[in-house]
């Protein structure tokens, strides 16, 4: 049914970068967030923008545009209080913001967003993989050891709906492995 279209789009979209470029997963996303506020499902619209803009950085997509579409799904999240979505979005707001090399930093974390991070593992799962990952682009590698050993400490414990960037995940820290 049309109520259900977002949650299926969020995760079938993921599954359709095996036999397409990944840049034609963006518009399935944008399909799926627009299905999924349309029957009212806030949370499947905010998945499907969360994970398009993780695709984002893996696809090769202008930096500033990257950064741009983080700073709208920011505003979306901040606006309906979806905190734990907050915090994985400001995850990938740094490492963007870092591969620009810009001065401009996100705001850092509030004391409530550092004990999400502190409880939850899914959040400090997707924490520690932008923290390995920018460590590995920026060839640090006591660093990107250390939050890649941190990544794997959580990944047993992750709750479904954040296991959708796992694929993507696992490819980068494999990656990081063999450094």
């Amino acid at each position: 049914s049309r109520e259900s279209a977002g949650g299926v789009i969020c995760i079938g979209s993921p599954v359709r970068s095996y036999v397409e470029p990944l840049q034609a997963t963006f518009e399935y996303h944008n399909e799926g967030y627009a299905a999924a506020m349309a029957s009212g499902d806030v949370l499947q619209a905010a998945l499907n923008i969360l994970v398009r803009d993780g695709v984002f950085l893996f696809a090769g997509v202008n930096l500033q545009t990257t950064q741009e579409k983080i700073a709208e799904t920011a505003n979306f999240m901040y606006e309906r209080k979806m905190m734990i979505s907050m915090i994985v979005n400001k995850c990938l707001q740094q490492s963007v913001l870092k591969l620009i090399g810009t001065d401009e930093k996100p705001q850092d974390f509030s004391a409530e967003e550092v004990s999400i991070l502190a409880k939850n593992n899914s959040v400090m799962r997707s924490y520690n993989f932008h923290k390995a990952y920018m460590s590995f682009m920026f060839r640090l590698h006591d660093d990107s050891k250390h939050y890649t050993e941190k990544y794997l400490d959580c990944i047993d414990n992750t709750w479904a709906n954040l296991i959708l960037q796992h694929a993507f995940q696992a490819f980068y820290t494999g990656l990081i492995s063999f450094w």
